[in-house]
């Protein structure tokens, strides 16, 4: 997915998590390994307006990440 910034920028973005709320809404979580940035997207692919929500789904996302990353020996 490719985002344009407000100063006319094109960043490069991968989907690396499609994750769900308790309302059945799904968002995208998405990286850029250039910028070192991730993004989160509603099911649409419009970045959320909502900074709070956006923080709280990939901090979610996050901690599901390490809860299911195998353990290290």
């Amino acid at each position: 997915m490719v985002i344009e910034t407000t100063d006319g920028r094109k960043l490069e973005f991968e989907v690396i998590g499609v994750v769900e709320d308790d309302e059945h809404n799904s968002f995208a979580i998405a990286y850029s390994e250039a910028e070192d940035e991730f993004v989160v997207t509603d099911a649409n692919g419009s970045l959320l307006s909502d900074t709070d929500l956006a923080q709280e789904i990939l901090d979610d996302f996050r901690d599901l990440a390490e809860e299911s990353a195998p353990e290290e020996s």
